[in-house]
């Protein structure tokens, strides 16, 4: 027995399995196209089936319908993977980042309060872009034809109409009934989930061009330019052939590590993901959670337990200063926007299993007139974990000096609705492109940092994906 309401019609109650919900689900559609009087009013129809417990990553994995999205919070209470686009919103033309975010927010004024869109955006949509990133335009973002989504413990499968000003109602449904015809419900056996033999590994840049762009960036400190600065490497591993993307979300050895998961495959064997510690924000109607994310330990380095790793963070000023940096920035950023303000004053670290992290939360209220994610947004992008201080100077020495483009590495990257949205900073990241991948990773750099530490502390960063480069079954 199927209910409706607000434009969200439940199938049936029970859980079923995957074979059985994309029938009911398909079968609902079909009597309600039958019965519904046409044409449908514009809008978001949302068809859902609870489902028995299965693995969103591995269904992902398994479909053929592209693009392809996954979606998993840093808390691991919240999980989403979605096939096809039954509602897309992108462009593709340079500009300021401020007039990205507007124009997303400008478009998605129009959509359902509640249909929750995912992707990313550019880290400068300044930046003269290079074709590693063609497929990935100033922003894209989707809301995917069908979704299986598990949150707090329950596991839904969904199906999404989208009706848009003009656009031919019974195409559309005829369109999400193909991609339910064809979802597949069973999952990929675990012989088949391992990446070719890695052929070749170059870092661009080379350490000692590294070193040079370090120092150039020390003497911006001398001369009082800047306080810190965030820069980056591009790793390029070359494998024997092409394969899917997922396979690094599937072969992720440290599975409790409290990151973020993030993959947008808009094509075949295309993909940017990124395995993210840092939250940018998350907002529920005016009020935003935000954190300062900065100062690095490496556990290796040290042959140290959590414990040393908490200590010897909690006790370095190089690294409590890049911290302070970050976390005085956030807050004079959201001061002149917000009615209140609570930045935890003392320091917590964040545990993952190479690295530890200094960290502090904060949480604000919005303005009634400031509460729109375009601009939280461009007030928080980027932080000065991931770009620097000042932040206007910062991109325009990112841009001289690192000798690559950074597309949506280290750019907001998360799912958005106009009730509500989640961003993380997209670092730790991959930019996947059939028998080549790119591992985007940078340090932060204060005055005192040292070249060849720094370096070492990308090679921590990107261990734990290298590591899936070497797993076999």
């Amino acid at each position: 027995m199927c209910e409706q309401q607000n434009n969200i019609i439940v199938s049936d109650k029970d859980p079923l399995p995957v074979t059985m919900a994309v029938a009911s689900l398909r079968h609902t559609l079909e009597e309600f196209m039958r019965t519904t009087p046409l044409p449908l009013a514009q809008g978001l129809y949302t068809f859902i089936q609870p489902i028995q417990q299965t693995d969103p990553l591995l269904w992902l994995q398994s479909q053929t319908l592209f693009p392809r999205t996954f979606w998993k919070n840093r808390e691991k209470n919240h999980t989403f993977a979605g096939i096809g686009a039954a509602d897309s919103i992108l462009h593709d033309e340079p500009g300021r980042n401020s007039d990205s975010f507007e124009l997303l927010i400008g478009k998605l004024s129009n959509k359902n309060h509640s249909a929750r869109y995912i992707g990313g955006f550019r880290f400068n949509n300044l930046e003269i872009q290079d074709e590693t990133w063609n497929s990935f335009p100033s922003f894209s973002f989707v809301l995917p034809l069908v979704q299986l989504t598990v949150e707090d413990g329950s596991c839904i499968l969904s199906a999404h109409l989208w009706i848009g000003t003009g656009e031919d109602d019974v195409h559309k449904a005829g369109a999400l009934l193909s991609a339910l015809d064809s979802v597949i419900a069973e999952t990929q056996p675990d012989g088949k989930n391992t990446l070719p033999a890695l052929k070749k590994i170059t870092c661009i840049p080379d350490r000692e061009m590294w070193t040079d762009r370090c120092n150039k960036a020390l003497e911006l400190f001398d001369s009082g330019i800047m306080q810190k600065i965030m820069l980056a490497r591009r790793t390029v591993l070359e494998f024997e052939s092409s394969f899917s993307p997922l396979l690094f979300l599937i072969n992720y050895p440290y599975p409790q590590n409290a990151t973020y998961r993030f993959a947008f495959e808009p094509e075949k064997n295309i993909a940017f993901i990124s395995f993210t510690p840092e939250r940018l924000y998350r907002r529920d109607g005016q009020t935003i959670l935000t954190e300062a994310l900065a100062g690095t330990c490496m556990k290796e380095t040290i042959n140290g337990s959590d414990t040393m790793a908490s200590e010897m963070l909690l006790s370095s000023e190089k690294d409590i200063r890049e911290h302070a940096f970050v976390k005085d920035t956030i807050y004079s950023e959201l001061q002149p926007v917000s009615s209140s303000i609570e930045m935890e004053e003392n320091l917590r670290v964040l545990q993952l299993n190479r690295l530890a992290h200094l960290y502090s939360r904060c949480t604000a209220i919005l303005k009634p007139e400031f509460s729109s994610d375009s601009t939280v947004l461009s007030l928080l992008h980027p932080t000065p974990a991931v770009g620097g201080v000042p932040k206007e100077a910062a991109i325009t020495r990112i841009t001289e000096l690192e000798p690559f483009c950074r597309g949506w590495y280290a750019a907001p990257v998360g799912w958005i609705s106009r009730n509500g949205a989640e961003f993380a900073v997209g670092i730790r990241s991959a930019l996947i492109s059939k028998e080549t991948t790119s591992l985007y990773s940078g340090a932060g750099l204060v005055k005192g940092s040292n070249p060849e530490l720094e370096w070492r502390e990308i090679e921590e960063k990107i261990g734990d994906l290298m590591a899936i480069t070497r797993q076999r079954a």
